[in-house]
């Protein structure tokens, strides 16, 4: 199912006149991920604040809808953004690594992925990875699954 389709399915079972939407996949473990929100265990994510200033665009904001994709660009669910943040990668919250919902809940676990991960991110664009890096946390609730609204 692409993007739209699901998109309009959705809006069409929840009752909403909404035409914005973004479509997305998780850069890591895509599939993984896009499980973890569709089984309602990962309600938060985090990326990199430096590529969203070298690339000039707009953080994610409280109220918008996105589509999630499978690494295949299927669409797997819907999400809403809750809440989002700006906060050094040293400050990320035992919180927010339990909302991300990946391997063991811990924060411990959550700063050896990200790290890593981030790491890799910001050598691509030319830039270099420390604990300081503002980091964009989104919360977010999964509002629609293939044929089945989540809240």
């Amino acid at each position: 199912m692409t993007a739209e389709e699901m998109w309009d399915l959705y809006t069409q079972r929840a009752g909403l006149n909404h035409a914005e939407y973004e479509a997305w996949a998780f850069g890591d473990q895509t599939d993984e991920l896009a499980a973890l929100v569709a089984a309602g265990r990962k309600t938060a994510t985090a990326s990199a604040y430096p590529l969203y200033e070298l690339e000039q665009e707009p953080l994610p904001q409280a109220g918008e809808y996105s589509v999630i994709l499978d690494s295949e660009g299927r669409a797997v669910c819907v999400i809403r953004t809750d809440r989002v943040y700006v906060t050094p990668f040293r400050e990320i919250s035992e919180e927010h690594a339990r909302r991300e919902g990946e391997g063991d809940l811990s924060l411990s676990y959550w700063r050896e992925v990200h790290e890593r991960f981030f790491r890799q991110e910001m050598e691509a664009a030319g830039l270099t990875f420390d604990e300081d890096m503002p980091v964009v946390c989104e919360e977010f609730s999964c509002v629609y699954t293939l044929g089945q609204i989540c809240n």
